[in-house]
């Protein structure tokens, strides 16, 4: 700590820490909403600590003695102990491998006791925010030569393959969000072009028959080296490029979609994104189809849609202003699974109905406006990047969560900010949070 600015109050955005209060409140009151049973006593529920909310206020208060501290740290610790924290976080990923507990599919958490769980592909996205600002913030860093692009994306993604060989395949796609923050950093637009063509080439490669998509995928090919016939003739490589492109396309429908279909996502996965796109999943061998049958027997569903259909009917019943708090029959009678996790926004839908989640909606949209003014108000290249990889994260999480309840995306297991159940997701998001204010309250310094 600095002594001679051991202050909380000194240069601090307090609009962030009420947004912040107001989002971790909401988020005690919904689980409350989807815990809650008639003849329970609450405040005995509050102070037990045996109840899901009653936890969660717990953790709520913890987030906020954190960050306290957090304020009153000096900023310079952050920049100091970047790398050492990245290492750190690593570390706490390669320790899951022989120390974890399978829960719900994944082997990504260390249990401690029967009372706490660490979640470090959760943890981790603080120390990979933290380095890759530093490493974007360095003097002799050239963010315009591909060298420099390929070390930023190998800080952002190392975890992510950990995170996937832990079998957390939701976590392990919010590293990607950290491109966003290369692109304000000056990443070229054609990656992230080029990264949005192969997720359209994913989902066509799910949709199409693999030899009608590979027949369209030549047809485009010829179709441009058609119209760039003039330049071809002053340079071939261009036409080595076409080809070249066409080749890694056909490769990926071929050989890495069915591969990682088959490797790397679980079978109730596959199943749920076949589902969000519409389409009927056909197991491929007899183990795959007793996987899914096993899924929907431990997990007492009627099918591996069900959470997305009841979710859809809780949101949908509760109209336009809703049924009000503790009167939701969807999610107060457990007709909608993880509803306190991945699904908690369906519990807002129903007890506020659509005039509360657009408001709910907004104050999110209202936190993640201010984080962009705070990045572009900073000196500091290393504040401004750490600014933008909070909003980039939040963000991620925020559009993914309310697209799964509502049927627009796969059911992966990403929780909503400050809001979803769970002490080590409050934890991280908030101490995120309250960093970029710390190094916000100094950004008139510049920080390396």
């Amino acid at each position: 700590m600095n002594p001679k600015n051991a202050t909380i109050s000194k240069g601090v955005d307090w609009s962030l820490v009420w947004i912040w209060f107001t989002l971790c409140a909401i988020g005690v009151m919904s689980i409350f909403a989807a815990s809650y049973h008639d003849g329970d006593n609450i405040a005995q529920g509050f102070i037990s600590l045996k109840t899901d909310y009653s936890r969660q206020l717990l953790f709520f208060i913890i987030s906020g003695i954190v960050g306290t501290f957090i304020l009153l740290t000096d900023s310079k610790f952050f920049t100091a102990t970047a790398n050492l924290g990245y290492a750190f976080g690593i570390f706490l990923l390669l320790l899951v491998f022989p120390f974890h507990s399978r829960v719900k599919g994944t082997e990504s958490i260390i249990r401690f006791g029967s009372a706490f769980q660490l979640q470090p592909a959760d943890l981790c996205k603080i120390f990979v925010n933290l380095a890759l600002a530093k490493y974007l913030s360095r003097v002799e860093t050239n963010f315009t030569r591909p060298r420099s692009h390929l070390i930023a994306a190998v800080i952002a993604l190392v975890p992510a393959m950990l995170s996937i060989m832990q079998k957390e395949t939701g976590l392990s796609l919010v590293y990607f969000s950290f491109f966003l923050v290369m692109f304000r950093e000056g990443l070229p637009p054609s990656v992230l072009i080029i990264g949005f063509s192969f997720a359209v080439l994913v989902v066509a490669t799910l949709l199409l028959d693999p030899n009608t998509l590979a027949i369209i995928l030549t047809a485009v090919a010829l179709l441009a080296i058609y119209i760039l016939r003039r330049p071809i003739r002053r340079s071939r490589s261009i036409l080595f490029l076409i080809v070249g492109i066409w080749f890694v396309c056909v490769g990926v429908q071929r050989f890495v979609v069915p591969f990682a279909f088959d490797h790397i996502f679980q079978p109730y996965q596959v199943k749920r994104i076949y589902d969000a796109i519409g389409k009927d999943y056909v197991p491929k061998d007899q183990a795959t189809e007793a996987a899914l049958e096993n899924e929907v027997k431990t997990s007492k569903k009627k099918d591996n849609n069900y959470n997305v259909k009841q979710s859809k009917i809780a949101i949908g019943s509760g109209g336009l202003i809703g049924k009000g708090l503790l009167k939701g029959t969807q999610t107060r009678y457990d007709f909608v699974p993880e509803q306190k996790t991945d699904f908690i926004f369906c519990t807002i839908g129903e007890g506020f109905g659509f005039t509360g989640s657009i408001l709910f909606l907004g104050i999110y949209v209202l936190l993640l406006m201010r984080i962009v003014t705070v990045a572009e108000r900073q000196r500091s290249v290393f504040s401004r990047c750490y600014a933008y990889g909070v909003a980039s994260v939040l963000f991620f999480h925020i559009i993914i969560n309310v697209c799964m309840t509502i049927g627009l995306a796969p059911v992966i297991g990403i929780p909503l900010p400050f809001v979803s159940y769970g002490g080590t997701s409050l934890l991280t998001f908030s101490i995120m949070l309250f960093i970029m204010v710390r190094l916000d309250a100094d950004r008139q310094m510049v920080l390396r």
